[in-house]
């Protein structure tokens, strides 16, 4: 199997929702992107793997730092596989290297079990494991107008707070919790209550909350959105639909968030995908890609 057939296929058996978003892409933009998700979700495993020791994850993580300084290094080869992948990608699409080495920062504040006492103390945590990632992809889709920056950031804050609602019970019994202290104190709802999948009223008012900071950002990644490049960034502007009925469908089940996980249908994904892209024909007809 080669190394473009691996990231493809990480991508694929992850049922990201990136995958439905990359299936519009030409197959060089497409495998790079393949690579950088590869790379989010190896060093997210690291992160994640309960059998190691903290000290364990940190030097894995340690290792990639080494690979991604690699990528940039005239000469050098970056050892692991989806690294080479991920390097070719860095190459023909000027990927940022601060954006990479923000994704293991971020991981890597799971390691430490970083808690958040504001909305205002999470969103560096957003940025780093989300919107640092929409950077990556918006050099690898293409853009002319600098504006698409800011929306990437703005879209990747709105898809990691739809991402941390979904996930509030999981994450919260393996003994992580996301939602802001400050909120938590607010409803009335404990890290011991969403452990132990407390539904009532109070949770479903502070969920809610939640699900309102996280409509905000998408409101601004709207706003931010340049038409000049809606064919170019179609694949974000897919990504953003899925997460946005994704949230939709949480808000439909009343924030029952503490049992099987909520989903988007696959046939609605692909729904979602084909009316995208029907748009962005509308709305960027003439749009140029930035030279890669």
């Amino acid at each position: 199997m080669s190394v473009a057939d691996l990231a493809s296929r990480l991508t694929r058996r992850s049922r990201s929702n990136f995958y439905y978003a990359f299936l519009t892409l030409p197959r060089p933009r497409r495998e790079a992107l393949y690579a950088v998700y590869a790379f989010c979700r190896i060093v997210d495993d690291i992160a994640d793997d309960g059998r190691a020791d903290s000290t364990t994850r940190h030097a894995g993580l340690a290792a990639w730092r080494r690979d991604v300084a690699r990528c940039y290094e005239a000469g050098a080869t970056p050892e692991h596989p989806i690294a080479r992948q991920l390097a070719a990608g860095v190459r023909a699409y000027r990927i940022p290297r601060e954006a990479l080495e923000a994704i293991i920062d971020g991981v890597e504040m799971d390691v430490d079990g970083a808690s958040f006492e504001t909305a205002e103390d999470l969103y560096p945590y957003c940025y780093r494991v989300a919107s640092a990632v929409g950077l990556c992809c918006i050099e690898i889709f293409g853009y002319t107008d600098p504006r698409a920056r800011q929306y990437a950031v703005d879209l990747g804050t709105a898809l990691q707070l739809t991402n941390i609602l979904r996930d509030v019970g999981a994450d919260a019994r393996a003994g992580r919790v996301y939602l802001p202290r400050q909120d938590l104190r607010a409803h009335g709802v404990s890290v011991d209550d969403l452990r132990g999948g407390r539904y009532d009223d109070a949770v479903v008012a502070l969920l809610r909350a939640q699900a309102a900071r996280a409509r905000e950002f998408y409101r601004r990644a709207a706003r931010a959105f340049p038409d000049v490049d809606a064919r170019s960034l179609v694949p974000a502007r897919i990504m953003g639909a899925i997460y946005a009925a994704l949230l939709d469908e949480i808000e439909a089940r009343r924030f029952q968030v503490f049992g099987a996980r909520i989903t988007v249908p696959t046939r609605r994904k692909v729904a979602i995908a084909l009316r995208c892209w029907a748009s962005a024909r509308l709305r960027g007809a003439g749009g140029r890609r930035r030279a890669a």
